[in-house]
């Protein structure tokens, strides 16, 4: 489990969040199992934390002056221009018990369908499990090299960790490879046209022969 430092936020409003800003910290609200409090956090570590463990990381919060609480990052706010978090929700969870969250579907390798030509579809980016939080995977990766032309790999075919339930239906598909459809019916208009052109051309040929021979 991954430690960040908070402390609770006395002052709220407008010109309180614009000061803490200033000061290179974050608003953050803590949804706790008995209480919720707003905090005051480092949004740098945090997104180191989340870069190192994953956006599903179990995060012990250390609150100055208030108990360690076991959380989950349950939804932040980014900065509408620039690469900037400005406020994030924290989910105080039971590591005893299961909770339900969403994992990034990742896609590793290359199919031997895109080298004959196959255009991989990503279907479902992520996958909501069950699990207890310390069970919760980073990501749930597909061997695209095992993925061959014109197949669909559904969510019953996927691996996951143990006492990982997936709980989309098993019968959804995460990705297909196949041949671009337009491109098909391109081609099958194409030779169409050649054997079109070719009967409208025999009987000029069969004229001109007969012609000849005259």
């Amino acid at each position: 489990m991954s430690a960040l430092a908070g402390k609770i936020r006395e002052e709220t409003g407008k010109s309180a969040t614009r000061k803490l800003r200033s000061e290179d910290a974050m608003p953050a609200v803590l949804y706790g199992l008995k209480d919720n409090l707003n905090l005051t956090i480092n949004p740098k570590e945090l997104n180191k934390l989340l870069i190192a463990r994953g956006r599903n990381a179990l995060i012990e919060l250390k609150i100055k002056g208030d108990a360690d609480r076991s959380v989950v990052l349950k939804d932040f706010q980014s900065h509408p221009l620039k690469t900037a978090w400005i406020h994030a929700d924290f989910l105080e969870v039971d590591i005893t018990k299961k909770i339900r969250v969403k994992v990034p579907v990742l896609l590793v390798g290359t199919s031997p369908g895109e080298k004959q030509g196959g255009l991989v579809n990503h279907i479902i980016r992520n996958l909501e499990v069950e699990s207890i939080p310390t069970n919760i995977p980073e990501k749930i990766e597909v061997q695209m090299g095992e993925v061959e032309l014109n197949q669909v790999l559904h969510v019953s075919d996927l691996v996951i960790g143990e006492g990982v339930e997936i709980i989309n239906d098993p019968k959804d598909a995460v990705v297909t490879v196949h041949v671009e459809k337009v491109k098909e019916e391109k081609a099958d208009a194409e030779e169409g046209a050649e054997g079109e052109a070719a009967d409208a051309a025999a009987p000029a040929d069969a004229a001109k022969k007969e012609d000849g021979s005259k």
